[in-house]
């Protein structure tokens, strides 16, 4: 069935006055704030990496500390670029290097950038047949949304559940919504529930994007997080000159570097070019001195492989204590764990339950989701786990969830 214009909602239909707008994690916190835990708390809602910072990190910081006296450029210092463009170049197979003089932009973080991209992108590809609008996945990473609403773009939600792969169907989308379509937000790995989108999905939605004429925003900060296979890049399959593809990028996940806040855009020279000037003007610099910190992250994999193993012992335990309870399955990237808890309440009443009872504190899933037209909500019914935490507390935390839950 074709999905029209009005399977998104604009201003979140069915979703409490104001909660449309608000954090997941301010409203969990008011959920849970007439409780107190039972046990000593172990937090497993936010997606904060707490694996040590890289050894290098601190020397780096002391050899350039004189250049914090320096206004960064807003475009990137030419060695963070070009680190930046080795590294793409070496871990995806991309049809071509990525040019480091236009094709890269330094972010503070990638959240920035994503929400800059709404911006620039509503700009960018001018007119649309109706009210322009931007599409996204739904459950969502906050900032998509966010971004939409400063873009004057209505942002239309595609469900996101376990009969589609946690991925939006590109098949049930209609020639009358792409054609006033700006941009499409796509997160591989998804967050929350850790699926890859195929080569096959990217070249599809390429090709959707090449037809109608709108920006793909790959939001890619989860692939050095995999158990297996190394998820892959959106620019594998954006041709030559990477038309109409950026794909966003972050240390935060990849080098445990979440308040260093540095990341870049890599893609369309095109779009890159209007997106610089609007940051130019509008967004936050980064810093010269943590700039060449990530120089130094993008040219190290060692830090990053011990990453990936501490995340394989907590995923293994996740398998060994959870094993096909709450419909868990290894997810193919990332580190949340996307637990079906329908049968049990329902995913506030279960998030009370753990943190009262537990002293686990974990998402509803709705409240990182909104709810469709006709009601649905792809997100109730689940709680997220953000697996940051060491593998002790991870195991006693999922131990005390089983035995809460079953």
């Amino acid at each position: 069935m074709a999905m029209t214009a009005s399977s998104g909602v604009a201003q979140g239909a069915g979703v409490p006055a104001g909660q449309a707008e608000r954090s997941p994690f301010l409203r969990t916190t008011e959920l849970l704030a007439p409780y107190r835990p039972a046990k000593p708390l172990i937090t497993l809602s936010l997606g904060e990496p707490q694996h040590p910072v890289p050894d290098f990190v601190g020397p780096v910081l002391a050899k350039h500390i004189a250049d914090f006296g320096r206004y960064p450029l807003a475009k990137g210092i030419e060695p963070f670029r070009r680190a930046a463009a080795n590294w793409l170049s070496t871990r995806f197979q991309l049809p071509r290097p990525v040019d480091p003089e236009s094709e890269i932009l330094v972010l503070s973080g990638s959240r920035e950038g994503l929400f800059f991209a709404a911006i620039t992108a509503a700009r960018y590809v001018g007119p649309r047949k109706g009210r322009p609008a931007i599409l996204m996945p739904n459950p969502f990473y906050p900032a998509y949304g966010a971004g939409a609403r400063a873009a004057g773009c209505e942002p239309i939600y595609l469900p996101t559940t376990l009969a589609n792969g946690f991925l939006p169907d590109l098949d049930a989308l209609d020639d009358a919504t792409l054609a006033r379509t700006v941009a499409m937000f796509i997160a591989s790995p998804a967050n929350p529930q850790g699926s890859v989108a195929s080569r096959d999905y990217f070249i599809r939605l390429k090709k959707l994007a090449d037809r109608h004429g709108f920006m793909i925003l790959s939001d890619e900060c989860y692939s050095e997080i995999y158990t297996r296979q190394p998820p892959g890049s959106a620019l594998e399959c954006a041709g030559p000159d990477f038309t109409n593809v950026v794909a966003f990028q972050s240390l935060s996940k990849r080098s445990n570097l979440p308040g260093m806040r540095v990341g870049f855009a890599a893609g369309d020279r095109k779009f890159l070019s209007a997106f610089h000037e609007l940051r130019n003007v509008a967004a936050p610099q980064v810093p010269v001195p943590l700039q060449h910190v990530g120089v130094a992250a993008y040219s190290d994999e060692a830090h990053v492989e011990e990453n990936r193993r501490l995340y394989r012992i907590k995923f293994d335990l996740a398998d060994q204590i959870l094993g096909s309870r709450y419909g868990y399955a290894r997810p193919a990237g990332g580190f949340c764990v996307w637990l079906d808890v329908s049968e049990r309440g329902g995913d506030e009443a279960v998030a009370v339950k753990l943190y009262r009872d537990a002293g686990v504190r974990v998402i509803p899933g709705s409240y990182l989701s909104r709810p469709q037209n006709d009601g649905f909500n792809p997100g109730a019914g689940y709680i997220r786990l953000a697996l940051v935490s060491d593998s002790e507390s991870t195991a006693e935390a999922l131990h005390r969830l089983v035995e809460i839950l079953d």
